[in-house]
Order: C-alpha cells, then structure tokens, then sequence
C-alpha cells in the first residue's frame, strides 16, 4: 500500500470491486479464506481480481468444523483467532474491512506478531469484547475470561480521512459478533457507494 493511503475515488472503486468478488464467491459457496492486498490483482485500467485461493474451501450447510489456521494474521477474525472452527462468511468480510482500513490509511490496521498480540491489537482499537456484545464469544476454545479490558477508539480516530458514510461501512465489516457482519451482497448498496459510476459497477 502507499503511504498515506489511496485517494477516496480510487478506495471506493477497489473496494466496490472486492465486494463483488467475495459476494460471488459467497454465492457460489466458497470461502476465500486468506483476503489480503498481496491477493488482489489490479490492472492499469483499475480492475481489481481476487486471486489465490490456496485456502479456499466449498462450505455446506451445516457448517463443518474447518482448521482456525487460516487468514494471514494481519486480516485474520478474532473469532477465528480465539479458535472457533465452525465459522463462515464472515471471516472474509472481517478481512475486507482490514483491506478498507489499509487502503485507507496507508498501512495495515492490525499488524499482530502472534495470535495473541493480534487479538490484542484489535482489542486497543476496536475495544475488548464481551458476553453482552457478543454473546456466543464465551463458546471458543481461546476465549478468556480475564482479557485486558480497553475501551474502544472513534472510527474518526481510528481511519480520520473517511467520510461518515465510509466510517459506518467499516464499523459493519469490523464487527466482533459474526452473524453481525454485513454480506459482500448488502454492503454494496451502502450509501458510501452512493454515486459510483456504472462503469465501475460492472467493471469485467
């Protein structure tokens, strides 16, 4: 990513792009698994690819039990960092919001060294979750009663060059409890996308 961030036009574009990818794959039941700059692949005319799906799976109802390593950690869910194995689409739209806020700021929000840091990372920005928050959080195998409490950042401190709108979509994408977190289908009919072109829309 570049230094300060990319201008909103272009963050708007590529991120209206990536939804569509990972809606489609959500439609066609597949996971991606491991979203992260390093896996979009972006042409001189702007379009933006989703690629490499090493760690993509096909996902049924019910849900099986998958690993909980997956995701590079940076992008990785804290659902997924506290152990949870029955998880779905949401662990991909958790990364796109670490992918927006990226793109955003210039530089990865959450760059943890292990599961623990990151998990404490996310915690100093987002604040520390709780039972009354998220209340199927006390099921994971990592959860820990005794967690550090910190007390949440405004988003105007958290991605200060955002507009309102594009403050609240990533407060949808960042949601601790996963059956919270908005669709790739329903994020893009957020008013942050209000106005973008129908050339980019439908970009091929």
């Amino acid at each position: 990513m570049c230094d300060g961030g990319l201008d909103p036009a272009t963050t708007k574009s590529f991120l209206y792009q990536l939804l569509r990818g990972i809606a489609y794959c959500h439609a066609h039941r597949v996971l991606h698994r491991d979203l992260k700059p390093q896996n979009l692949l972006i042409n001189r005319e702007g379009s933006l690819k989703l690629a490499d799906f090493g760690l993509a799976r096909a996902f049924g109802i019910p849900v099986r039990s998958y690993t909980h390593e997956v995701v590079t950690l940076w992008y990785r869910a804290p659902d997924v960092l506290m152990g949870s194995r029955k998880y779905s689409t949401p662990v991909d739209i958790w990364s796109v919001g670490c992918i927006f806020a990226e793109m955003v700021n210039g530089r990865p929000l959450f760059p943890g060294d292990t599961d623990a840091n990151q998990l404490q990372k996310i915690f100093k920005i987002l604040g520390t979750p709780t039972a009354e928050l998220w209340p199927s959080i006390t099921e994971l195998p990592d959860w820990k009663p005794d967690f550090t409490m910190f007390d949440p950042q405004p988003w105007g401190n958290i991605t200060p060059s955002l507009d309102a709108e594009g403050m609240d979509l990533m407060s949808k994408f960042l949601q601790y409890w996963p059956e919270k977190r908005i669709s790739g289908k329903a994020a893009q009919d957020h008013d942050y996308f209000r106005g973008l072109s129908e050339a980019i829309k439908n970009m091929k």
